[in-house]
């Protein structure tokens, strides 16, 4: 019922609705828990843990990495953010922002999307070989880019 909750927010979704809704778990809302949300609303595409817990630091030094770990991971189970595998690690985005799947170059880095109405051959495929109803929005799909693919040629 909470998630269908968060997923109703998501349109709206501030700082403080999702204060609340961390509250509705019991959860106290510590100075570190706040500025670790004021952080991920201020953060535009994706976030990831390391440079939001470096950001998070800088304005108050006490915050540990496990904190950031753990605000992450509640936020994602309220809704309000999804993860996705990417080369350089897990990375987080807001829930509404997930549509996607990650093209990944593995030469120089440089990250891609691919809209889910682009890769519904590839879910379609799979659901009809395999009976296998696949998330792409979890994971990132490796290869070269346009540049890459151009110079090793």
């Amino acid at each position: 019922m909470l998630l269908r909750y968060a997923a109703m927010l998501r349109t709206t979704d501030t700082p403080v609705h999702v204060m609340e809704l961390l509250r509705g778990r019991g959860l106290r809302m510590t100075p570190q828990r706040l500025a670790i949300v004021a952080e991920v609303f201020r953060t535009q595409g994706h976030i990831s843990p390391s440079a939001i817990a470096r950001r998070v630091q800088g304005e108050m030094p006490g915050v540990n990495a496990s904190t950031v770990y753990r605000t992450l991971t509640l936020l994602e189970e309220v809704g309000v953010l999804q993860h996705s595998h990417l080369e350089s690690g897990a990375e987080y985005h807001r829930a509404e922002e997930a549509e996607h799947v990650h093209l990944s170059c593995r030469r120089c880095g440089s990250d891609d999307a691919l809209s889910l109405k682009e890769a519904a051959a590839m879910q379609d495929l799979i659901r009809k070989r395999h009976g296998f109803e696949a998330d792409l929005t979890h994971f990132a799909i490796t290869g070269l880019c346009t540049g890459c693919a151009a110079a090793t040629a």
